[in-house]
Order: structure tokens, then sequence, then C-alpha cells
């Protein structure tokens, strides 16, 4: 926790020499390892905060020392040797401040503050060359998209269809959503200096063409209606909108956000260190939880409060040896989307909303930054659960590594159905590359939204407990270093790159298929009542995004238990061999795997399907596989036989567009000897290939009827033989 004299002695230091740059210094922008003195500080107060043990008496307040102001004589002796070294090194301070008659942490920071200003100053010179560009961007981005809406079949010269739009036009889609993310990071900018957001042209209004409505063509439905489902079924937000709004910190808030991530810091790296009575062995899962009672007394409600009422507190701790260095795992947990990739199953969406240190000496130590988060499990029938929340790096004096979360007061006073405690991981340094990771999750949340059939899963801590952030962890660790470094089974006749662009193509096929099917807020999903399984179904347009097909996409999802451990139901779903017996659209033919990747957690196969269809000739289907003690998937896409042998050459594989279905695969959450599986069945169909087309019923009725055959050829062949799919595991 800071000394009480921490913010007063710091604000001695906020006159020194600012007098000629005040209006820099009021614009607020950071960039690179430098910060401005407030930040800067707030960061040291960070590095140099007394452990628990070693809190000061708040009674013993030093008394505030006046105000210096430098002398003509120092500022031209600094401003000379800030032309011949704007970054002094310790030793350099402390000549100068000997020279000049000051003391090093006021050359120290007068060097900070100049820097800080120069900086200002090429920023306002950038920002009217990136405003003069703007308009540029805006009529190439409005070129561009009238180029995408008059695409055309070269044979037919209908509207241009998946498979039938060429590299040059899928090009051109890539080039549209950088220059829009371009527009967006220049008005972002701009916003910094007009003082209100400005807006780009690919947000206006514009007048659609006239809406047609579509029936999918997979199947039959016998009297289907015709009628537009438009008002009927949900929808699934753009990426735009990632998240419910939250608030950028003020200037006055960041000096509680520091002593708040300094308490969380304190707190959780003596949560990752001691054992009993705090923490005590659950028998049902093998897995640590908090003793709360020995909590409260340990650790008094100084954080975040006492919990609120309607809250369940949910606790875990697991510890394990990953194959990665320290220094890469600490990278990869302060970067968000480095972060959000590899726990994809478990982030839906993230964003950091505003950096307050990027650490010192060219690392992430001391790194301070506010953050929103989405987590969610691979069913709809779970509520997502959004946290807004600081999130804090440290390197201890004995090398090892804290990140720590911890929810801020905003949100526990506005959105009381999540928040995080002290929750995060201690990382120590081993040899070879490895490195030892204590995870803890402890947070407060009502879950009372959660379907009957997850609840068991959801109490236990599967769901979101620390058990499920480390297999994740160590499954995408394993998946690196046997994909990267060569796993068994080998892609025939492939240069490296094209091994990097195929697993870059399936990584972000399953990010595709996690983040689309699960009860995010983002996700509008429509009920489909019957007697079997709910079926729940959203659409979504696709028109500016490369990595999808541009069109109406119909999602449909379904979640049931099944009497089979996850283990059986997961080697039957991935197995080419058995494929006929559930996949419907590849009409009973047989599935041949041409080529895999595969590790003792992780396989990556390319299948050929030789159907029956002559149509289907030149389809192949690219499949991931992946299980770990938390749960398993198989995700899997269509893709063209001659667009696929452009990836497997080092072709870049945004240019692929794919529409991923597939399986997620849970334990029930009752007694881990004996229990059943929790199955997600999802899909995703391209219905019409204009954006602003009509759904007809007659669509969301065969997309149902295609999503229940499945859900019983399943159920079928799993429980009629369950003895079988053991020996098919072993």
């Amino acid at each position: 926790m800071f000394p009480t004299n921490v913010f007063d002695s710091h604000q001695q230091h906020m006159m020194l020499d600012m007098s000629s740059s005040h209006n820099e210094s009021d614009l607020g922008i950071r960039t690179g390892d430098d910060e401005f003195f407030d930040i800067k500080s707030a960061t040291e107060i960070i590095m140099e905060a007394p452990s628990g043990d070693d809190e000061q008496d708040p009674n013993q307040r030093p008394k505030k020392k006046g105000y210096h102001r430098h002398t003509q004589h120092q500022i031209h002796e600094m401003e000379a040797f800030f032309k011949q070294c704007p970054h002094p090194d310790d030793k350099q301070r402390k000549e100068l401040s000997r020279e000049l008659g000051l003391e090093p942490l006021q050359v120290k920071f007068w060097f900070q503050n100049k820097r800080t200003q120069m900086k200002a100053q090429h920023e306002r010179h950038e920002n009217a060359i990136l405003k003069a560009e703007n308009e540029k961007l805006r009529a190439e981005n409005s070129r561009y998209k009238e180029a995408l809406s008059n695409a055309t079949c070269p044979n037919c010269g209908g509207p241009a269809a998946l498979g039938e739009m060429s590299f040059d036009e899928q090009h051109l889609r890539i080039e549209n959503a950088r220059l829009k993310q371009e527009i967006d990071r220049i008005s972002g900018i701009a916003e910094k200096y007009v003082g209100k957001p400005v807006t780009s042209s690919h947000n206006s209004n514009h007048m659609a063409p006239h809406s047609r409505s579509l029936d999918l063509g997979v199947g039959s439905y016998g009297g289907g209606s015709q009628s537009s489902a438009g008002g009927m079924v949900g929808e699934m937000y753009g990426g735009s909108e990632l998240l419910r709004p939250f608030p950028v910190p003020c200037d006055s808030d960041k000096p509680r956000i520091v002593e708040l991530a300094v308490a969380a810091m304190e707190e959780l790296t003596r949560l990752a260190q001691v054992g009993d009575p705090l923490w005590v062995q659950s028998n049902q899962h093998c897995t640590e939880i908090l003793n709360e009672d020995e909590y409260l007394r340990t650790f008094p409600p100084r954080v975040i409060g006492p919990k609120a009422l309607g809250l369940r507190s949910e606790s875990s701790r697991e510890s394990a040896v990953i194959i990665m260095n320290h220094t890469k795992l600490v990278e990869i947990l302060m970067d968000v989307n480095q972060w959000s990739t590899m726990f994809c199953g478990i982030v839906s969406r993230a964003l950091t909303l505003e950096v307050l240190s990027t650490g010192v000496a060219g690392n992430y130590n001391g790194a301070l930054q506010v953050m929103s988060a989405e987590f969610q499990v691979a069913s709809p029938l779970v509520p997502s659960r959004e946290n807004y929340f600081v999130r804090y790096c440290k390197e201890h004096p004995d090398g090892r590594w804290t990140v720590v979360d911890v929810s801020l007061e905003n949100e526990s006073r506005s959105r009381r159905s999540s928040r995080r405690r002290p929750s995060g991981c201690l990382i120590e340094e081993l040899p070879n590359g490895y490195s030892k990771v204590t995870w803890i999750e402890h947070v407060e949340v009502d879950d009372r939204g959660v379907h009957t059939l997850y609840k068991p899963l959801v109490k236990c801590g599967l769901a979101f407990g620390a058990k499920r952030w480390m297999a994740t962890l160590e499954r995408q660790c394993e998946r690196v270093a046997s994909y990267i470094g060569g796993g068994a089974g080998e892609l025939c006749g492939t240069s490296a790159e094209g091994r990097r662009s195929m697993l870059k193509l399936a990584e972000r096929m399953v990010m595709s298929f996690c983040t689309g099917v699960g009860a995010s807020t983002a996700h509008a999903w429509t009920t489909l009542s019957s007697d079997m399984d709910d079926v729940r179904v959203m659409t979504r347009k696709s028109m500016d995004d490369p990595g999808r097909p541009p069109g109406i996409v119909l999602c449909a999802a379904t979640s049931f238990s099944l009497p089979v451990p996850p283990n059986t139901l997961f080697h039957f779903l991935r197995d080419q061999n058995s494929r006929s017996q559930w996949d419907i659209l590849s009409n009973r033919g047989l599935v041949q795997e041409i080529t895999h990747i595969a590790s003792s957690s992780n396989a990556l196969s390319l299948l050929r399907v030789n159907s029956v269809n002559s149509s289907q000739s030149n389809m192949l289907i690219l499949q991931e596989s992946c299980t770990d003690c938390s749960g398993s998937y198989v995700v899997y896409a269509p893709v063209d036989m001659a667009a696929m042998n452009i990836i497997l050459s080092g072709g870049d594989p945004d240019y692929l567009a794919l529409l991923p279905s597939g399986f997620a695969i849970l334990p029930d959450g009752l007694a881990a000897s004996s229990g059943g599986s929790l199955l997600t069945v999802a899909f995703q169909i391209l219905v019409d290939s204009a954006p602003t087309a009509k759904l007809s019923l007659g669509s969301v009725a065969t997309v149902n009827t295609l999503i229940k055959c499945t859900v019983e050829r399943i159920k079928a062949a799993v429980v009629s033989d369950t003895t079988s799919f053991h020996n098919l595991a072993s």
C-alpha cells in the first residue's frame, strides 16, 4: 500500500520547467517508453512500494518542501546536454546534477518532461499530416466499397458468391478492412485535439439496395414458409461494437488505480505462496479452493470492499510447468491481442482502454493498463461475464514475475453481476525454456442465469476457474512447441512458409468458432423450442470482414448432455472413419485424411470427402481437434482445393474466407470418474451472398432440421455401443 506522502511528494516535481510547454503537457499523449511524469512517478511508486510487512506508519508524514525553479544557466546547460543525449543514464545524471547544483531526481524529471514536450510537438505536426490524409482515405474507402458492392460472377454476371470471388476481389476486401482500421486510428488521434469524436465515412448511413427473400439450398424441408424471418432471428453485432462502453479513467482516478493495483499485487503474491489453512483441497475435481473464513481473517476487505449481496464467491488455484519461457509468457499476458488469442476459448472479447504505464527498463516490469474483457463458456446456455479491471505486471527481486487483475470500483457500483478480486498468475523461470506457473482465479459472480444443465460445471469451478485457465495454457504452449518445432505427421511436400500459413489459418478458424458459439452480449440468440433440445439461431451480416464470406450467415447451436465420458465422445467426433455416422453434408461419403500435424493434445488435419456427388469433389475439410482436462474442441470448415494449394505454398491465409462449424465437449461437472459430457453443436452456413437480403423462415427451418438430425445421429451412435468407443479412444 502507498505511504501517505507519495502523491504529495510527487507534486513537488510537477512545476519543473513546464512554463514554456504547458499546452503540450495538457494533450495527454504518450508514445514509446516515455510517460508523463505523473504516470512515470506512479510507475516508480509501484516498483518501490513496500510489502504488507513493511508498511510505513501513516502518522510519520514528512513535511512538504517548497517548490524549486531552475535558473537560466541550469536550463541552458541541460538544453545543450539534451541535444547531445536526450536519454542520459544514471551516471550522466549524477555528473550533471553535481555541475548544476541539482538533485539527480530533479535532472531526471527535467529530461523526462523535455522528452514529453518534444514528443507532443512531434505529434501535433504528425496530426496535421494525418488530418490531410484522412479525407483521401475516406474517398478510397468509398471507392473500394462501391467496387465490392458491384462484384459479379465472371461466368454468369450475377452477384459473386463464395468460391467465385477472385483473389483480386478478396484483396480489395482485405485492403478495405485495413483502410477502415487506419481511419479509426486517425480519428482517435484527431479526437484528442478536437475534443469530440470524429466520424468517418464508413459509419454513415447509405441507401440499401432492394432486399430479396432467400431460402437455404441444403437438404429438403417440406412446407417451409418463405415469409421473412428477419424480425424473428437475432443478430450478431459487428466486431466494431466490442464491449459495452466502460469509462476511461480520468487523471484524478489514476492515483487510486495505482494504489489498488499495488494492494492487489501484494495479496495475489501471498495467495500464490501460502498453503493450509488458507487453501484446502477439493475432493471432487482435485483442485485447491480458498477457505473463505480464513481468507477474510488474513485479508481484510480493503482491495475492492466486502462481497456484494447476491454474488457467490468462486476461488481456485492450479500450478503446472509449461513449455514456454517466462519472458514470452509475460509478453502474451500483457498484450491484449495475444492474450485473447491464446485463451480464445475463455476470452470472447477484450480491449485495452488505457495504458497507464508501459513498464521500465525495456520490459513489462511495472506495466499498468486498464482493460475490459468478456469471459465465456462454449455454449449459449451460460451467460458470459463482463469485467472492467486493471492489470499490473511486476518483476520481484528473486526474478519471479506476477501479473494481477482486479476489478475497478466503477464496475462494483454499476455492474455487479461479476467482479474480479485479485486474480492472475505467478511465473517462475526454469531451465531450458520452461516456466512454472501458479494460476489463481478469485471472482464474485451472480450465476443465477446459468442453465440447469451447466450449473454443476460452473459451481465446481471447471467453467471459469484456474484449472481451465491452466489447462488451456498448457495445451496452447504444447501446440506452439509441437507445430512449429515439428510434430508427429508432417505436411508432405510443404515448405516452412506453407506450414505456418496453414497453422495461422487453423488458429483463425478456431477463434471464429469460439467467439461465435457462446452467450456473449454481442449475440442475440433466438430460441427455436420443440420436443427436442432447444436450438438457438442468429444471423451475422458479413460485409467488411475479410475472414468471412460476404453475405448473410446463419448460425445455429444447441447444447445437451450425453451419458458418455468426454474423452470417448471427443475421439468419436474427431475420427475421420466415424465421420459419416454424423456428418449429413458429407452424404455418407468416405472421408480420407490427406495429411496432419499432431501432438499429444492437438491435431490439425486436412480431409478429403469422397462424396457420391461429383460437384463436391474439389472440396476439402480443414479440421483442428484439441483436448485437455477442462474440455475438448473439434472445429472444421470446408475449404476449396485450389485455395488450399495456395495456402500450402505459403500464401496469405487471410485471403481465404471460412465458416467454421464444430463441437465443444465439456465435462458435466459431476464426479470426475463417472460423469458424462455436455456437448454443444454449432453450424455456420452462408444462406445468401447479398448482405441486404432478408432471411426466410424456410432457411431457418432447414438449418434447424440439419442440426437436429446431426444431434440424433450422434446420440444414436455414441449411446448404442459405448464400449466400442472406449476401444477407439484407447
